[in-house]
Parts: structure tokens; C-alpha cells; sequence
């Protein structure tokens, strides 16, 4: 009864004053969420890389310290303007050229501020992401046969400030697609995108296909893989006639059993 006597009064005092009894103001609505901002795909985290990415299995090597060597010709070139995005590659199969361009891009992330994508252009028998450990589901064809957006196959490994684009499914005409417009579009957005990162590719040899020669036009630099006592000197000269000179950053002379002469005694003391 105490609850209808109290609103029968307040009836009433609304009816006498005229006045409805104050309520407490209504709770301000929240301003809509900003919307994600969908940058790479999520992190893959890897327990086994492959041994031959000795920048992370071996970083007290030899070898690890020849790509450091090789990552600072890259970043302090002399080359105006710096170059971001270099190509890798090779005149014949077997050089070396995926070992290189692993190696060199873990090696380039792994300083202070610069940041890499390794992106695999071999769209007949990619290998780069056997590299790092991760599986090679969708990626670049996907993208160039317009099936996915490109910030859909970005994957961010473990290394920080690395990230891969892996080349996809198997292509019956890679070099249509890598001479297309939408290649093009494909490196220009990756490059303005972020204005310190490094963009390495891993190419095919250029001796067997013709997709090399379409990727000279989009890329600063070439790094060429030689591979000691195989490669012959004829298909080098080719192979640099080819790409040409104008963008060459250099040559990687792999797989060479040098003398241990008294400097590389020297140098063991230094390196396990």
C-alpha cells in the first residue's frame, strides 16, 4: 500500500505545481569506434627456420657476418636516390639466389630502424618461404589475379620488421602477370605505404625466363648470385647484358671454398 500512497502524492504534486518532478539527465551516447585500421596479416610465429637462414640459426658464422656486410653496401649506398627495392637473382637455377635473398633481407631487419619484405616473384617454383618456416597457401598470384587484396596476403613473421608476401599458387603464365599493370600498382603501393621499409624479391633466373627482364623496370637495384666453379662466364655476361648495368648493386659470389690461409686462421678466433 506504501507504494500506491507514494505515487498518488506524487500524482498529486504534479497536478498542483504544474511542474513534472526533474529526472536525471540522459547518459551521453559514446561516439561511434573508429574503425581497425587493417595494416598485415597476423604474426606467424615459427619455431624451426630453415638451417640455411644462418642470419638467425648461426648468427656468430662466417656466413652471417658476410650478409651483414652485404646489408651494409645496401643501406649506405652511394646510389641518389637510396635504393628500396632490389631484386634478386640469378642467370641459372641452383645459385643460390632464395638463400641469398633470405639471408640478406633477416640481416637488413635486423638493424636499428629499418624495416623488410621479402616478397617471392617466383611464380613457378617458389621457395622463400621454406626459408622462414611458413606455409605458402595464397600470396602474390592471388593478388594479381585479383582474389585477394594485398593487405590481406602480408603475413608479419616472428623476425621483427620483417613480413613476406609468398608467391602463391603455382601460375601457368607468370610472365604475363609479372609484366601486367596490376604488378606495377603491386610495388607502387608497397612502396609508398611505408618510406622505410625495404622491399627484397626473389626472382627466377633470368638465362631460363623472361620475367626478370619485366621486374627490371619496377625495381631500384640487382643483386646477381654466382655460384662458384658452376656458373659459367658466358651466361654472367648474358645475364648482366640483360638486366643491365645501370641498376646493378652487385654480384654474390656463392658457394666458395676459400684457402684457409693465414687471415682466415686470423678470423676463426673471432667466429664460432
Amino acid at each position: 500500500m506504501g507504494k500506491i500512497s507514494d505515487a498518488i502524492e506524487r500524482h498529486q504534486k504534479e497536478t498542483f505545481t504544474g511542474q513534472p518532478i526533474p529526472r536525471p539527465p540522459a547518459p551521453e551516447p559514446r561516439p561511434p569506434a573508429a574503425p581497425e585500421r587493417k595494416t598485415e596479416a597476423s604474426t606467424v610465429r615459427v619455431d624451426h627456420f630453415n638451417p640455411k637462414l644462418v642470419v638467425i640459426s648461426a648468427p656468430g658464422s662466417v656466413d652471417a657476418e658476410r650478409f651483414k656486410a652485404l646489408r651494409r653496401q645496401i643501406i649506405f649506398s652511394k646510389r641518389d636516390p637510396q635504393p628500396r627495392v632490389i631484386m634478386v637473382t640469378s642467370a641459372l637455377p641452383g645459385e643460390g639466389k632464395t638463400y641469398v635473398t633470405a639471408n640478406v633481407g633477416c640481416s637488413i631487419a635486423q638493424g636499428v630502424d629499418q624495416h623488410v619484405l621479402l616478397m617471392d616473384c617466383d611464380l613457378r617454383q617458389p621457395s622463400l618461404h621454406n626459408m622462414l618456416g611458413i606455409p605458402n597457401r595464397e600470396g602474390l598470384h592471388e593478388y594479381l589475379t585479383g582474389k585477394r587484396k594485398l593487405t590481406d596476403l602480408l603475413i608479419r613473421t616472428s623476425i621483427d620488421r620483417l613480413s613476406l608476401l609468398t608467391a602463391g599458387s603455382v601460375s601457368p603464365n607468370p610472365s604475363e602477370l609479372l609484366s601486367s599493370k596490376f604488378m606495377k600498382e603491386c610495388l607502387h603501393e608497397l612502396r609508398e605505404r611505408y618510406h622505410d621499409r625495404y622491399i627484397i624479391i626473389d626472382t627466377t633466373p633470368t638465362q631460363l625466363t623472361s620475367e626478370s627482364s619485366a621486374l627490371v623496370n619496377y625495381v631500384d637495384g640487382i643483386v646477381l648470385v654466382v655460384r662458384a666453379h658452376k656458373t659459367p662466364r658466358e651466361a654472367v655476361q648474358k645475364c648482366v647484358d640483360q638486366v643491365g648495368r645501370d641498376k646493378m648493386l652487385g654480384m654474390v659470389f656463392n658457394d666458395y671454398a676459400a684457402e684457409q690461409d693465414t687471415y682466415l686462421k686470423y678470423k676463426s678466433g673471432y667466429f664460432k
